[in-house]
């Protein structure tokens, strides 16, 4: 049994739309951010970094194995399963290639957005050029990337867009104010976002987890 520690964020989203697609048996356990249940010591324990998502595998060999980073999570059930992720070779790097771009640049980036232009009640005219200039220009890269290949990391669909895709789906919600319009400027981008909204795993896997807040 799989036990996904997680919340209704991007990056806290990843990994239901993975168990959703491989079909792994699993249960959900809420962290709720806004209660700061991310810093109880039972959750410490699972991710010393108090951040979502975490997933305990019950089953692994030598004992339960606890897993924190969402981009660690993704490789591990890849690698558990077989799936969405290939076992060596050029396509793997690629992959991971795109999967680092992501949690490198595309998550922070956007969350920088998140915070300077939505939530935060103090504005900087420095921190929304630097980080709504960055946005677009990483939106371009993968714009760039979808006009040559039919998948995030080529033709085949993988982890990395599971990684991106949370994150590319907030502009068309919580920062559609402050980056919907740049987004509309990326044809290719917005094909590649509606192929994976037709996916059910992707449907059910963005509805969770649900929570009551």
């Amino acid at each position: 049994m799989l036990t996904l520690y997680t919340w209704t964020t991007p990056n806290g989203r990843k990994i239901p739309i993975m168990l959703e697609e491989l079909g792994l048996p699993y249960e959900i356990k809420t962290v709720n951010l806004g209660k700061d249940e991310q810093f109880s010591p039972a959750f410490l324990a699972i991710s010393p970094n108090n951040k979502i998502p975490a997933l305990v595998d019950h089953g692994a060999e030598g004992g339960p194995l606890s897993i924190f980073e969402s981009a660690a999570i993704l490789v591990y059930l890849a690698d558990k399963t077989g799936k969405l992720l290939p076992a060596a070779g050029p396509a793997r790097y690629k992959v991971l290639e795109w999967l680092s771009w992501q949690i490198g640049g595309l998550g922070p980036i956007l969350g920088q957005v998140g915070f300077f232009e939505i939530h935060s009640p103090e504005k900087s005219a420095l921190a929304s050029k630097r980080f709504l200039e960055e946005s677009d220009r990483l939106l371009g890269v993968l714009d760039k990337q979808l006009s040559q290949h039919t998948y995030v990391a080529g033709d085949d669909y993988s982890i990395a867009d599971i990684a991106c895709y949370p994150w590319v789906a907030v502009i068309d919600d919580a920062l559609k104010p402050a980056l919907g319009a740049r987004l509309a400027g990326k044809p290719h981008v917005r094909r590649w976002m509606d192929l994976l909204a037709a996916r059910p795993a992707v449907q059910r896997g963005m509805a969770l987890p649900k929570t009551t807040d």
